[in-house]
């Protein structure tokens, strides 16, 4: 039986659907959740953002009922105020933490198209511990990912799969 771990760079899933230049959208978090669990057994979902800000109280409450574990990347107090998310060296981390430990899990679905990951995504198929890469809009994604072979990855804004998982 598979089991795999999913990690979502909430920041860039975010703004590569609400912020798409032609048809923006919203992914409705409980469908993607169950998307998730469907399609890729995935049993944690690690939804990451950049730092706590109490005026985001309601969206943290969303993010967790929806079914995934809320994680924030670690910031020193004086630069809360001026702070972007940046979470990918905590989340390459946090994987490559799982994987020196040897914790049993069969592969990461990775929701994200920065090319600030690419390294670690070629490390995953290396290591045949990509399940899937999930890109938010994959024309917006990283050019760097091209050379990936396309059954390691999909694009979330492709209709079929926007329908499943539209707000």
């Amino acid at each position: 039986m598979e089991v795999n771990i999913a990690y979502i760079d909430g920041q860039n899933l975010h703004l590569a659907t609400s912020k798409h230049p032609t048809s923006p959208w919203r992914v409705e978090l409980k469908r993607f959740r169950e998307y998730l669990t469907k399609k890729y057994q995935v049993k944690d979902a690690y939804y990451w953002l950049g730092y706590v800000n109490n005026i985001n109280d309601s969206l943290y409450e969303e993010i967790q009922k929806a079914g995934f574990i809320l994680k924030f990347r670690e910031h020193h107090s004086a630069l809360a105020s001026v702070k972007k998310g940046n979470v990918d060296t905590d989340i390459v981390f946090d994987i490559m933490l799982r994987l020196y430990r040897k914790e049993e899990f069969t592969g990461i679905v990775f929701v994200s198209g920065d090319g600030d990951y690419k390294r670690m995504i070629e490390f995953l198929i290396s290591e045949n511990k990509l399940t899937k890469l999930i890109f938010p809009d994959k024309k917006r994604a990283s050019s760097l990912y091209r050379m990936i072979n396309n059954n390691y990855y999909i694009d979330l804004s492709e209709n079929d799969i926007r329908r499943k998982v539209k707000k």
